[in-house]
């Protein structure tokens, strides 16, 4: 019975430790170590190349206040950077080499992940490049606040995992067994402890929008909110648990001008429920710039629909 179980046992690790280096082996010759100077001082971080033609994938926070820099690939060449763009509230960047050749990593989504599910970090941390943990997802759905400037906004559905993320990876890929890029590693709150961007369809669009003008423009709506939970009748009958009362309105905004009240509970904008802020964040990006946005709220006990016309964000 000993050696049968030690036989499973063998077999599962030699399973684990194949689809371990089959991830390596993809992503390694697409991942980068940066080397970064600023008026802050240097830096160092990861980057993953996502296209063939030599654009790389990084937080905002790697490249803050830089202008370009060097990337080093695992097959030993270098080549200068710049960027090409950066988001401080998403914490995602994308910088062009000068000199590709790095095969491009493949994107996945990120919304797909399940606890428990394997997943592989490949980066440079403390330096030491091209280096390759792997670990579980911990925890799908936690919130990272991110600062740009006196503005906080909260970067949602963010992967927590158990796979070591040590400085100077962040930047770098978390990849599921496939070798398909799921997230980018963010942070390290800490001890066993790591963090990374989702990839899914909101920094798609983050990132396109990166690609195509250098920055990401977001909308605005001007109102502040809290969840509070739904009369249980109300709560069956729409299907949902939460709204989001609100409990600031900025004069002469957006929500202001369209009859936003303070008190009023959101209940859906654009015909989507909103149980978070996060949820109404997704809706803020630049397709909804001027735009009109139907809000249904509730107001003492009775549904009221407004139509609001978010503006940029400047």
């Amino acid at each position: 019975m000993d050696t049968e179980h030690t036989g499973l046992e063998t077999q599962a690790l030699d399973a684990y430790s194949r689809v371990v280096t089959g991830v390596a082996a993809t992503l390694l010759p697409s991942v980068a170590a940066l080397s970064v100077r600023s008026p802050r001082g240097a830096g160092a971080g990861s980057a993953v190349t996502f296209t063939a033609d030599g654009f790389l994938l990084t937080n905002a926070h790697v490249v803050a206040d830089a202008s370009g820099g060097t990337a080093a690939f695992a097959d030993g060449t270098e080549s200068t950077f710049d960027v090409v763009g950066a988001d401080a509230l998403s914490d995602l960047a994308v910088v062009r080499v000068h000199q590709s050749g790095a095969p491009a990593a493949p994107l996945g989504d990120a919304d797909g992940l399940r606890i428990g599910q394997l997943v592989v970090a490949v980066g440079n941390p403390m330096g030491l490049a091209g280096s390759v943990t792997a670990g579980v997802v911990s925890g799908l759905g936690r919130s990272l606040p991110a600062r740009d400037g006196r503005r906080v906004r909260i970067i949602d559905s963010v992967i927590q995992t158990d796979a070591a993320l040590n400085p100077g990876n962040s930047g770098g890929a978390l990849a599921d067994s496939t070798g398909t890029v799921v997230g980018i590693n963010t942070a390290v709150a800490g001890y066993g402890l790591g963090l990374a961007v989702p990839v899914n369809s909101t920094t798609r669009h983050i990132i396109s929008e990166l690609l195509a003008g250098g920055r990401v423009r977001r909308a605005w709506l001007g109102v502040a909110g809290v969840p509070v939970p739904l009369p249980p009748p109300l709560a069956e009958r729409l299907g949902q648990k939460l709204g989001l009362r609100v409990v600031e309105v900025v004069p002469g905004s957006p929500a202001g001008t369209a009859g936003i009240y303070l008190g009023d509970v959101l209940l859906s904008a654009g015909g989507q429920p909103v149980q978070t802020v996060q949820a109404l964040q997704r809706l803020m990006l630049g397709p909804a710039i001027g735009n009109p946005l139907p809000l249904t709220v509730l107001r003492r006990n009775a549904f009221v629909d407004v139509v609001t016309v978010p503006a940029e964000l400047s």
